[in-house]
């Protein structure tokens, strides 16, 4: 019988890898383990505060060898994400890695480690697994460039508490949402400048969100949302707006268009993948153009479209036809 175990260095905090394990651990029909940083002593880094960096790696490998599982999924690049892979190749366990987040674009610009340092140790860490799984097409085509192996693309969903059933009346001043981490390589500045413009609302916590306060006045920053209440708070509003330029994909993006908002970004990794364009959002250099083209999009046409596509089902089936075939 399969004994599948998660090995991840982000599990219990608010990003897009904690709620893919999360959920991959909730609806998985197959026997499932994690392993992660809350089970140890761990201490976080200044730069990222919000990242657990375990501190007993050792025990991290005495924890796997007593689960014993016949196949391993490696989450993550840390700490955690090592010990299991020095596990795979000491016993010669079946392993798939996951490529998440692009770590090097954020040291680099959060610590200025070069790039070529970050991505050499990534391809030693990644290209020996039996598949690199990612969240979008155009992640793996940047992967594939930059000499990664056998990158396969893998599909995130929606859980239905994050769909509201609520409705609400248009505003008169159009209200734009933003969901996730209030940090400096997310790029608020530029959304929180049309703060004259629109009503604008941010929902999360990060290093960057006292100075934001201070600088945009007008901004709503609501904090954290979870559940129906993060559900209802889509709703409300008339356009997701996300302005990064470094995600993989924004988990984020596809909770808010099964809300019915259309989505407003830049033409990057992630938001490219996910919008059509001129039917579920605008993409561009200009993101109050985008914005304002959102508005007259159908939001009924939009919800009803984004829950067919994205599901957790269809998540842990791609997992497991790599992991376990």
């Amino acid at each position: 019988m399969h004994k599948i175990l998660i090995a991840t260095d982000s599990f219990d905090q608010v990003n897009g890898v904690s709620t893919t394990y999360r959920n991959i651990l909730k609806y998985s029909r197959k026997k499932t383990y994690v392993i992660h940083p809350g089970l140890f002593k761990w201490k976080t880094v200044p730069i990222y505060p919000e990242v657990q960096i375990c501190k007993e790696p050792l025990r991290a490998y005495k924890k796997i060898k007593e689960i014993n599982p016949t196949h391993i999924h490696i989450g993550t690049e840390g700490p955690i994400g090592l010990s299991a892979r020095v596990y795979c190749k000491l016993n010669k366990v079946p392993y798939t890695t996951g490529y998440h987040t692009k770590f090097p674009e954020y040291l680099w610009k959060l610590a200025h480690i070069p790039l070529i340092i970050t991505y050499s140790y990534l391809k030693v860490f990644h290209n020996d697994s039996k598949a690199i799984l990612v969240p979008s097409k155009s992640c793996k085509e940047e992967l594939n460039k930059k000499g990664f192996n056998h990158v396969f693309v893998w599909t995130r969903g929606v859980s239905k508490n994050l769909i509201s059933k609520k409705s609400y009346p248009k505003s008169k001043t159009p209200k734009i949402i933003y969901v996730g981490r209030v940090s400096k390589e997310k790029n608020l500045e530029v959304l929180c400048e049309l703060q004259d413009k629109f009503e604008i609302t941010i929902v999360g916590e990060g290093p960057l969100l006292n100075k934001l306060k201070l600088k945009f006045p007008k901004v709503n920053f609501l904090g954290y949302r979870f559940g129906s209440a993060l559900a209802d708070t889509y709703k409300s509003h008339d356009v997701f707006c996300f302005p990064s330029k470094t995600d993989t994909f924004g988990i984020v993006m596809i909770e808010a268009l099964a809300n019915g908002l259309p989505i407003a970004a830049y033409n990057v990794t992630g938001p490219k993948d996910i919008v059509e364009e001129g039917k579920t959002g605008y993409l561009g250099n200009n993101l109050e153009d985008n914005i304002r083209k959102c508005l007259k999009l159908n939001r009924k046409s939009i919800a009803s479209n984004i829950n067919r596509q994205w599901s957790w089902s269809k998540c842990i089936k791609i997992l497991h036809s790599h992991l376990l075939n």
